[in-house]
C-alpha cells in the first residue's frame, strides 16, 4: 500500500515524537509498503498561529497526490490528525497538552481560552469520525476518553535501537537522561541528593531550558560532588551509561509514554519514578522492578540509598523489568499488524 504519515516539525527540537514517527515509517517499509512523512512547521505560540494551523491542516486532502492514490493515512499528533482522507487511522501520540492536562484556568489568556474551546470541539469532531483508533499507551487513551469521550486501543512500540541496550556491572550511579525541562523534573533528583547518606552519585544527561537553573541549584545546595550535569551525549555513551548505572531516575509530570522507562528495562536497570508521572506507571512494578514514590525529594533519597545498599536486589529488580518488557510484546511488527489490521 501507499501510506502517508502527516506530521509537524519544530525546527531544532527533536525528541520522542520524531523517533516514533520515523520508527513507524521504517516498520511500514519493512512490511513492504511505500511510505512518506509529510510535515508542516509548528510553533508553540502564539495561540493565533496554532489557530491558523488547525485550519490549514483541515483543508488538506490526502486521498490523492499528483495522480498517486494514497491508500492509507496514519495520523499521530495534533494538529496533523485533522488532515482529510477516506481511510484514516489514528495512532495517537498526544493532543495539544497546553489546553488539556496542562491547562491552567487561572493563568490562561482570553486568546488561549478561545483556542481551548476550538481544539476541544475540533478534536472531538475529527477523532470520533476515525473508525480505527489506537494510541501509544494507556495514559494517552485515558486522556482521550476523559476529555473527548472517545475510546482508543493502546499499542506499545519499542525505543530506537532496542537491540543495542545491554546490562553491565554497576558503577553505583543514578542515571537521569532527558531534556532539561520543567515537566521532566530533574530538580527532584537534585534536591533528593542532599538527603542521601550513601555514596551514590547522580548523573544528569541532556540539554534544555533548565540547564542554568539546575547548575545554580547544585551550587546552592553544595552538591557538586554528588550531582553531575554532563550535557549532551552520544548514542554510544548512552548505552554505556545505562549499562553501568545502578538505577535510572525518570519522574516527569504526567508523561505521555517515556522511552527512558523502556530503555531502563532493556538495560535491566530498576527505575525510580513518581506516582504522578503518567506513562512510566504502565511499566514499573513498585518494589519489583523499581520504585513508585511521591514527588518528594526525601522519599526519593530513601530509595536511592536503599538501592545502593542492596545492590543484589537492585540487580533483581532490573532483571524483573527486562522480563516485564518481553512479556508485553513490544515490537514494531505488532504495531504494524494492529494498525493495518493484518
Amino acid at each position: 500500500m501507499r501510506i502517508l504519515i502527516p506530521s509537524i516539525q519544530v525546527p531544532f527540537i527533536k525528541g520522542g515524537a520524531e523517533l516514533m514517527t520515523q520508527g513507524l515509517k521504517n516498520a511500514l517499509i519493512r512490511d513492504g509498503h511505500e511510505v512518506e512523512i509529510v510535515t508542516i512547521p509548528f510553533k508553540f505560540s502564539p495561540s493565533s498561529y496554532i489557530d491558523n494551523l488547525i485550519d490549514i491542516w483541515k483543508e488538506q486532502d490526502f486521498n490523492n497526490f499528483n495522480g498517486y492514490k494514497i491508500d492509507r493515512v496514519i495520523v499521530l499528533q495534533f494538529p496533523a490528525f485533522y488532515v482529510q482522507h477516506d481511510h484514516k487511522i489514528l495512532w495517537l501520540m498526544h493532543q495539544h497538552r497546553e489546553v488539556y492536562e496542562l491547562y491552567d484556568q487561572k493563568s490562561a489568556t482570553e486568546e488561549l481560552k478561545q483556542l481551548k474551546e476550538k481544539i476541544y470541539r475540533y478534536d472531538t469532531q475529527e477523532l470520533e469520525k476515525i473508525e480505527h483508533r489506537f494510541s501509544m499507551c494507556h495514559n494517552v487513551s485515558n486522556r482521550l476518553q476523559k476529555y473527548n469521550k472517545i475510546t482508543s486501543l493502546p499499542v506499545y512500540h519499542p525505543p530506537a535501537n532496542e537491540e543495542l541496550f545491554y546490562c553491565a556491572e554497576s558503577y553505583g550511579f543514578i542515571f537521569c537522561p532527558s531534556r532539561l525541562e520543567k515537566l521532566k523534573r530533574q530538580d527532584l533528583l537534585i534536591k533528593a541528593m542532599q538527603y542521601t547518606t550513601s555514596e551514590a552519585v547522580a548523573i544528569i544527561a541532556g540539554e534544555g531550558g533548565q540547564r542554568e537553573y539546575y547548575s545554580s541549584l547544585i551550587e546552592e545546595l553544595a552538591l557538586s560532588d554528588k550531582v553531575r550535569l554532563i550535557g549532551s551525549f552520544s548514542e554510544e555513551e548512552k548505552y554505556v551509561l545505562y549499562a553501568r548505572s545502578l538505577a535510572v531516575f525518570f519522574a516527569p509530570y504526567d508523561e505521555d509514554y517515556g522511552y527512558i522507562t523502556l530503555e531502563a528495562m532493556l538495560s535491566s536497570k530498576p527505575l525510580i519514578t513518581c506516582c504522578d508521572s503518567g506513562g512510566p506507571l504502565e511499566f514499573v512494578v513498585d518494589k519489583e522492578s523499581g520504585f513508585i514514590v511521591e514527588p518528594d525529594p526525601r522519599m526519593i533519597a530513601q530509595k536511592i540509598d536503599w538501592l545502593y545498599e542492596n545492590q543484589q536486589k537492585a540487580k533483581e529488580f532490573g532483571e524483573n523489568g527486562l522480563q516485564n518488557y518481553k512479556e508485553k510484546n513490544i515490537s514494531w511488527d505488532n504495531v504494524v499488524r494492529k494498525l493495518l489490521g493484518e
